[in-house]
């Protein structure tokens, strides 16, 4: 193997693929990249035994081959190098050698027999969407999912998929989101899978901010998403999704409009006096007023005012301060509407116009 290639061409798909690379590996090849060069090609793939990213470019290869090398080491040569410095990598006696202006570095290596690498995957469903909306769906939603709950499957994101529509929902027990974009799917039958927290960490990283397209593939193990020059490819969780519908609130008789950073900046403030293992504030609902108080266990006191547009009569509820301002960070528009009925029920809060995202809060006793 043997090749020329210039820093920056390297950089990007370099640090594209390192998020899976875990520093403490139980298996020592997971600690390294597989390079793969061919002619007129470079691919570079990296994996956790759930997790594979695989980024591919474009480059004249004096001498092809495969191998692995030290992943970390290898990007940390790459980063430190100066913005114009061309690296000269090459295989010679089970080491590789990069060779860049005065700098000369010998990395050890690993045969590429030993990599683990995901095979071509049954693929059941295809479908393509714009990188920006499915950013989209995974920002609105994935900070509802559950951190290491015996309940597997609630450690992920479901994706839902019908003619027409693409649905992410995330829940940890205690709240609920969902969200919803129009995508170009056809076929009548619904599909669900559970994509796990890491591969949807990897994926919210790697999206970008574009009308470009993703080509979602489905298997009945894997996920796989084409993006120009990267693949992803993420082991799914096998377990079903509660019925999330059961939980969407549907008698509530109080509705309240808010101006969402009107609100969300009075939470924040209240916050900071409520008790810092419980998170809790009690909401006092009135006619065109709502009150917003927090205490804690050094008998600290913290209320404010928020004039809102409401209907109902009084109530009062307590609710997990951080749930609701995540629910209010992840909606973009300027409005939000609450719904709810008493002081034992959940709580829905959506935009006020365009009802693409709901997040269900349940209440807390305080």
């Amino acid at each position: 193997m043997k090749f020329k290639i210039k820093r920056e061409t390297l950089l990007k798909p370099l640090q594209f693929v390192i998020g899976v690379v875990e520093r403490r590996q139980t298996l020592p090849v997971l600690s390294n990249l597989l390079l793969q060069a061919d002619t007129g090609r470079i691919s570079l793939t990296a994996t956790d035994l759930e997790v594979e990213l695989v980024a591919n470019f474009d480059l004249d290869v004096a001498d092809g081959g495969e191998i692995t090398i030290p992943a970390r080491k290898f990007l940390d040569i790459c980063r430190t190098l100066p913005d114009d410095a061309e690296l000269d990598v090459s295989f010679k006696n089970e080491r590789v050698l990069v060779k860049s202006g005065k700098s000369r570095f010998t990395l050890s290596t690993l045969p590429a027999a030993e990599f683990p690498v995901i095979d071509n995957i049954q693929v059941q469903k295809e479908f393509s969407v714009p990188q920006r909306e499915l950013k989209k769906l995974i920002e609105r939603t994935h900070f509802a999912m559950a951190q290491q709950d015996v309940r597997y499957y609630l450690n992920g994101l479901l994706f839902e998929i019908k003619e027409g529509q693409l649905r992410t929902v995330a829940t940890d027990g205690h709240r609920l989101a969902i969200c919803e974009v129009e995508a170009d799917i056809s076929g009548e039958d619904n599909h669900q899978v559970i994509v796990p927290r890491k591969g949807i960490q990897e994926l919210a990283r790697l999206l970008e901010d574009s009308n470009d397209m993703a080509l979602v593939q489905l298997g009945s193990n894997h996920i796989r998403i084409q993006l120009p020059d990267l693949r992803f490819t993420s082991k799914l969780i096998d377990g079903k999704f509660p019925d999330y519908n059961k939980v969407l609130p549907k008698n509530s008789d109080k509705f309240v409009g808010a101006v969402r950073d009107v609100l969300k900046q009075a939470l924040v403030r209240t916050s900071i006096l409520s008790n810092e293992k419980y998170k809790g504030v009690r909401l006092n609902l009135d006619e065109k007023k709502l009150s917003i108080q927090a205490h804690n266990p050094e008998q600290e006191e913290a209320e404010e005012e928020v004039e809102i547009d409401y209907k109902g009569g009084p109530v009062e509820i307590g609710f997990n301060v951080n749930y609701i301002l995540d629910a209010l960070n992840a909606i973009p528009e300027d409005n939000v509407t609450i719904s709810l009925s008493d002081a034992n029920s959940s709580c829905l809060i959506e935009p006020a116009e365009v009802k693409n995202c709901r997040y269900v809060v349940m209440p807390m006793r305080l």
